[in-house]
């Protein structure tokens, strides 16, 4: 088993990460694998809409800032964990730029669902204030993705403004290896469930509407 973790931090090795560090070595010492991967420092932008993942089954864009690089890991993770610092009392614009264009492409012409029914939870650093609202800003992706959300003994966040702080944030790191170990356990339930023929949900076509018809 594999966990895909992502680091929507410019600083690689800053605050996010060493939240995601603390999950990584609790998932080992769970018998899951697990990477991480950087979103890196420069800007990241959003989808535009421009609907040619419709064709192309990938980011039009994707390959100049590793968001196709991200979607093809991800076909391969069992659950994922995304990270991001808080910036103005949200997430990092880069993470959720990089998420609105990967859940986007995610599944169109005809490529896999990468997403649907896999274990993900949100790990959030901040100085003071914001995590529980950047919290919501990513969870509201596995919602609509049909990913079962991981919790832990708390709210999934750390406080610092260097990883060196959050070195000093004993609770913050307990609720990352709680996370890692619930993460770990979930894991094992969804592949005990499929060793014992528990098949995925029936999806139903639905229909698409909006609030002017």
């Amino acid at each position: 088993m594999k966990v895909l973790m992502l680091n929507g931090s410019p600083h690689q090795a800053g605050c996010t990460n060493r939240a995601l560090e603390e999950v990584a070595k609790t998932l080992a010492e769970n018998g899951v694998e697990s990477e991480v991967f950087w979103v890196g420092a420069r800007p990241v932008g959003g989808c535009t809409a421009c609907h040619a993942c419709d064709k192309l089954g990938r980011c039009a864009f994707g390959e100049k800032d590793g968001v196709n690089e991200f979607l093809a890991k991800a076909a391969d993770a069992d659950g994922f964990v995304f990270g991001a610092p808080v910036h103005y009392g949200r997430a990092g614009a880069s993470l959720l730029g990089f998420m609105d264009r990967v859940f986007y492409a995610n599944g169109r012409a005809g490529q896999p669902n990468v997403f649907a029914y896999k274990p993900a939870a949100a790990v959030t650093s901040a100085r003071r204030a914001g995590t529980t609202s950047a919290l919501a800003d990513i969870e509201k992706y596995f919602t609509i993705s049909q990913m079962p959300i991981v919790s832990s003994r708390y709210w999934n966040m750390v406080h610092g403004q260097s990883a060196e702080q959050v070195e000093r944030d004993e609770e913050g790191l307990w609720t990352m290896r709680q996370l890692g170990r619930n993460m770990a356990w979930l894991l094992r339930c969804v592949e005990a469930g499929r060793a014992a023929g528990v098949g995925l949900p029936e999806a139903e076509p639905g229909a698409w509407t909006n609030f002017v018809r």
